[in-house]
């Protein structure tokens, strides 16, 4: 199906440029990054912009490096950059086993992961990860440049922090300890392309103090701080682990839709937080699968 509206294209050299567009037409300007959600939704009628502004003309914003403590990646990083870089598999492997998880190759090749969480889907798969990790989003508008904590991105379904005028150009990630291990379960209807019915990021730390984050069960992504707290310092054991899926019903908020049932969401996060709990650990004991390795 053919786009069947008209709207101006504009490709502008450097963000600064990205940011006047953005800050003089507003809300009729949309941005075009990797495209997978935008022109979905261009073709559908979803969104009507009066223009789209293509940012993929501007250098530097596929950067993927560490700057001090902090894990800095562009704006358009896509999740087959997450997969192929060599120091995210050796030092940020949570987010390669998320990125695996994402769709089919082709999608991978083209979505951002900064797009990702500007579609702010409750199912984006990077949202949970992103949370585990207490990421910071790195915005540019009229008044400069601000951060804001991934915890306070999601405002609701398809609504972020985001203000006019302003564009992500990169995300931060503090340096986990080497020592850290994670683990990210996606639920879906089947191998492939397909969006999550729920999903689990689970990071462990020395001490067994957990991070721990849903996605698809609620109207955005959610750090299960609650649920953290209950388990700090605990190893898993059948006592942990019931104590840990009895805190779910406190952190989520599962519907039915067409992907799934609430009550079936809520009775495979229990499955999914308990593989995931003990991956990770296992993981952090020097043993567990390898990262990618599906859990469910």
């Amino acid at each position: 199906m053919p786009i069947a509206h008209e709207f101006e294209y504009l490709k502008p050299a450097s963000l600064e440029d990205a940011v006047a567009i953005l800050a003089d037409r507003g809300a009729a300007a949309e941005i075009l990054a990797g495209g997978t959600d935008v022109v979905a939704q261009l073709r559908d009628d979803v969104i009507t912009p009066e223009v789209v502004v293509d940012i993929k003309g501007i250098p530097g914003l596929s950067d993927i490096r560490v700057v001090g403590e902090r894990l800095f990646m562009g704006p358009l990083v896509t999740f087959t950059d997450l997969i192929e870089s060599e120091l995210i598999r050796e030092s940020f492997p949570l987010l390669y086993e998320m990125a695996v998880n994402v769709a089919s190759k082709g999608i991978r090749n083209r979505a951002t992961v900064a797009g990702n969480i500007c579609s702010a889907v409750p199912s984006c798969d990077a949202g949970p990860v992103l949370l585990v990790h207490d990421a910071l989003v790195l915005v540019l508008g009229p008044e400069g440049e601000r951060g804001v904590p991934i915890g306070e991105w999601f405002v609701g379904p398809r609504k972020t922090d985001l203000r006019h005028g302003e564009l992500v150009v990169g995300l931060e990630l503090l340096s986990a300890s080497q020592t850290c291990a994670g683990s990210y379960v996606k639920l879906r209807r089947y191998r492939g392309e397909d969006l999550a019915q729920a999903s689990v990021a689970v990071l462990v730390s020395p001490g067994h103090e957990y991070r721990i984050a849903f996605g698809a069960v609620g109207p955005k992504p959610v750090r299960a701080r609650r649920l953290e707290a209950a388990i700090k310092g605990t190893e898993p054991s059948d006592e942990m682990l019931e104590l840990a899926k009895k805190a779910i019903a406190r952190e989520t908020s599962p519907i039915t839709d067409i992907r799934s049932t609430a009550e079936y969401r809520a009775h495979m996060l229990e499955v999914m937080l308990e593989r995931g709990i003990r991956a990770a650990v296992a993981r952090l004991n020097g043993g567990g699968p390898e990262y990618g390795t599906s859990h469910i």
